[in-house]
């Protein structure tokens, strides 16, 4: 579903120029769930938004279900990362003037769905997540654990076939935390979600298949 061939990342900050990822080949398999570890600055976020559409490469080539994505418009990007890929962030980026219902609709406004289906997708989503109860709250009326449960939500409304994690469970208690990736298992071995989640976190490579650990731009170890 997911394959990187000799991907190089390089930014420049002033007259210096920083290689992000060095040379990265990697493959995933439809439903699997990789986690992708490595210490503050590895890559490893770089990585994560390449194979989201949300950068390109400087150079080497990210496939996604066999699309070079660097081939893609902006507007085939767009529809893309719509149509295949949700996110989960450390921040939740819930839009606070919203409701619960109301922000885990919004991709589905995007999309063009109409109004009563998207209310029926959000609540069945929001049950998903075990906050029905809750859906007329907004942000400020919601744990942090919750606001990141309705991120998840959010993440799911349409339908997408991956699911990129970065650090979600980053501003969370222990107890939030462990509730947040067994939603995010259980929807890896239920609904057979292909799940690639980043993390500092090594108690999280337990929900993992496999742990691709990652160093100065390079990938050390793929088990």
């Amino acid at each position: 579903m997911i394959e990187l061939i000799d991907v190089v990342k390089k930014y420049k900050i002033g007259i210096h120029e920083v290689i992000a990822l060095n040379g990265v080949s990697l493959k995933i398999e439809e439903g699997e769930f990789v986690a992708i570890m490595g210490p503050s600055g590895s890559g490893k976020s770089t990585l994560l938004y390449l194979i989201g559409c949300l950068d390109k490469p400087t150079s080497g080539k990210v496939l996604i279900d066999g699309m070079d994505t660097s081939k893609l418009s902006d507007r085939e990007l767009t529809e893309l990362r719509r149509n295949k890929i949700g996110f989960i962030f450390q921040q939740y980026y819930l839009i606070p003037t919203l409701t619960a219902l109301e922000n885990v609709e919004l991709p589905m406004v995007f999309k063009g769905l109409p109004k009563d289906r998207r209310q029926r997708r959000a609540e069945k989503l929001l049950e998903l997540v075990g906050l029905g109860k809750k859906k007329d709250r907004k942000p400020n009326e919601l744990s942090g654990g919750e606001q990141q449960r309705v991120a998840i939500a959010r993440a799911l409304a349409n339908e997408p076939s991956i699911l990129l994690c970065d650090e979600p469970t980053g501003n969370l208690d222990t107890k939030s935390g462990r509730i947040v990736m067994d939603i995010i298992k259980r929807l890896n071995v239920e609904q057979g979600v292909t799940v690639v989640l980043v993390t500092h976190d090594p108690s999280l490579s337990d929900y993992a298949d496999r742990v691709i650990r990652i160093r100065d731009g390079r990938i050390v170890d793929a088990d």
